[in-house]
């Protein structure tokens, strides 16, 4: 054994390493070194393969980086993240020019989206499950230059996610020269707008259904949410903004750097406002494509209540969700740091022009930076509330209160009320409630005492193939049991289309283990029911089944009388079933729906699913 492989063996017994250190563009290139843009992540350390590709291809949400050109018929040299003059760089340096820096950032953004997904969900992620298997993703692709083309999207018939490129207009091109290539994979908001699709796809399948305007509009506007409450992580961005709003951050414009007399015509660009980058969202792209300013914000769309009946476009109407969170955000923002500023203004030190000094600023930081996290998690959480079919706006309401509900009953800072009436102004209300409160709109909990025998939790990393495949039988059984009492329909049979353990912290510090199931029925129902013959379209209903792990007192109890302490207690049946008027006013609907997307019989099977590559198109 040579020196050499003595020390390679000795140094191994210190084992992995925890994290790994990736440079990115903290936005996109076009804002250059400014503010902290260049910045380096932490990720959760993997062994790699050149792509760069997951090395243990059997974890639950592996990616692999596959950069080949569709345009240009070109497979492009893969990085190799494990090479020690990388390695100890921290990566390559940011490169528009480099594709192997464009691999090496879709690499780094994908997995730190993945990893915020699973804290906030308090398990592992997995990407598209199907009932026949053969949909099934087991790796996400990620192609960084797919195609020549101003767009970007997950496709689940490629198994990952297509990035294009493009040439930026010649006038009104922003920070971009005229006719410059840019490229959508280095832009932070869309790697993680587009990540935040395929993992709600993993968590919900049947949202990529087309049943009613809000579906597709739920999946761009959560999407949108997602890369936004990432901005706030962005700390000198975050400062910077601070200083330059004078704490106002939900302005849209910042503050020159330079003073600008009143009604005077800027003479240098110093004296130029920005827009600010904390909503906005893609703003080279939004530039690059004429906007003049980012692709969507934050506060696109102010109170109106009559806009929910009016817009119907996904990206429009999912603006009103967008817009709805932050209204709901700032809210409470602005309400945790009024005594800082009263603070503030009582004292008599101001400096003469109100520039915030450093010590209120990094308050005011810190402040919409955790508030910012505490709202992406409410906002993921609530996935695991909402009905497995045909999700509205409303049900999404009800979700994110009953998740802060169940895991953080008390609300000293008012942040479902905040939620409601951020909502309320927008003519967002949840049907099935009957008051509007956050007890009235909140998932009522199951009361009657079913408990699923045989049931095991598993760990955070989720289900063995042997488990899977008994807590599958322990489900089959539990439901040919209860059926009747979930509100299913028993002549129908029910597809597991997924199950999950979920662990989290309750507010009192104890640990919360569930089962979340989606269990999904489906009927037939034709398109014309004067003329059956015409043809028919699968009406889906279900119930999202949250299923408790019971409380320790009861555990030992049961374990002293040696009694068997493998079994669930039913928490929360969240269900759009089929049967009864709101099956059959579901299914008029659907109907409607479908003919105005021009949605008739035949064709392809997959032609009610939502096909993002013709959404983006129309960014």
């Amino acid at each position: 054994m040579g020196a050499q492989d003595g020390q390679r063996n000795e140094m191994s017994d210190f084992g992995a390493p925890q994290t790994r250190p990736l440079k990115v563009f903290a936005f996109d290139p076009s804002r250059g070194r400014l503010l902290g843009n260049q910045m380096s992540m932490a990720i959760r350390y993997e062994e790699l393969e050149r792509g760069p590709v997951v090395k243990d291809w059997t974890a639950p949400g592996g990616i692999a980086v596959v950069d080949f050109d569709a345009t240009n018929n070109t497979y492009y040299t893969p990085v190799d993240l494990d090479d020690p003059r990388l390695l100890i760089r921290g990566g390559l340096d940011p490169s528009e020019s480099d594709p192997r820096f464009h691999q090496q950032m879709v690499y780094a953004v994908a997995t730190d989206t993945i990893q915020n997904f699973e804290k906030a969900l308090g398990r592992r992620i997995h990407w598209r499950r199907t009932s026949d298997k053969k949909g099934n993703i087991y790796t996400l692709n990620l192609y960084p230059h797919a195609m020549l083309a101003a767009n970007a999207f997950y496709s689940p018939r490629a198994r990952g996610i297509l990035f294009g490129y493009f040439k930026a207009e010649k006038i009104n091109q922003g920070r971009n020269l005229p006719g410059q290539t840019v490229f959508t994979c280095l832009s932070h908001d869309i790697i993680v707008h587009e990540m935040t699709h395929a993992i709600v796809d993993g968590i919900r399948g049947y949202f990529m259904e087309q049943t009613s305007p809000d579906v597709a509009a739920f999946h761009e506007g959560f999407a949108d949410i997602v890369a936004l409450f990432r901005h706030f992580s962005h700390t000198e961005v975050l400062v910077d903004a601070i200083q330059r709003t004078g704490g106002a951050l939900f302005e849209a414009q910042l503050a020159a750097s330079a003073p600008l007399a009143a009604g005077a015509t800027p003479s240098i660009t110093a004296q130029i406002a920005d827009r600010n980058p904390l909503v906005d969202l893609a703003q080279q792209f939004g530039e690059a494509t004429g906007r003049g300013k980012g692709l969507r914000s934050a506060l696109d769309t102010p109170p109106n209540s009559d806009d929910i009946n009016q817009k119907f476009e996904p990206h429009a109407r999912g603006s009103i969700l967008v817009s709805a969170i932050f209204d709901a955000f700032f809210a409470i923002y602005v309400r945790q740091t009024r005594d800082l500023f009263r603070i503030y203004r009582s004292g008599a030190g101001r400096a003469p022009d109100d520039t915030l000094p450093d010590a209120l600023t990094r308050l005011l930081a810190e402040k919409a930076s955790s508030t910012a996290d505490i709202f992406f998690k409410v906002c993921v959480r609530a996935l695991d509330y909402c009905p497995p079919v045909d999700v509205t706006f409303g049900d999404f309401l009800r979700a994110v209160i009953t998740s802060d509900i169940d895991l953080h009953p008390d609300d000293n800072a008012g942040l479902r009320d905040a939620f409601m009436q951020a909502f309320r102004v927008r003519g967002i209300v949840p049907d099935g409630s009957a008051y509007f409160s956050d007890v009235a709109i909140a998932w009522p909990r199951f009361t009657e005492r079913i408990t699923v025998d045989g049931l095991a939790f598993g760990d955070p990393n989720g289900l063995t193939k042997e488990q899977k495949d008994d807590t599958r039988t322990v489900l089959d059984n539990f439901m040919a049991k209860h059926a009747t009492a979930l509100g299913f329909d028993p002549a129908l049979p029910v597809d597991f289309a997924s199950f999950h353990p979920s662990f989290r912290i309750n507010q009192d510090g104890s640990l919360r283990t569930d089962m979340v199931v989606e269990a999904v029925q489906e009927r037939m129902v034709p398109f014309n029911p004067r003329d059956p013959d015409q043809g028919h379209f699968p009406l889906r209903g279900g119930a999202t089944i949250i299923i408790a792990k019971p409380p320790l007192a009861e555990l030992r109890q049961k374990e002293h009388d040696g009694a068997d302490i493998d079994y669930g207690l039913v928490h929360y049946v969240i269900a759009k079933h089929l049967g009864g008027d709101a099956g059959d006013q579901r299914a008029a609907q659907q109907r409607a729906y479908f003919a105005r997307l021009g949605l008739g019989p035949g064709g392809d099977p997959d032609r009610f699913q939502i096909d993002f590559a013709l959404t983006h198109g129309r960014f």
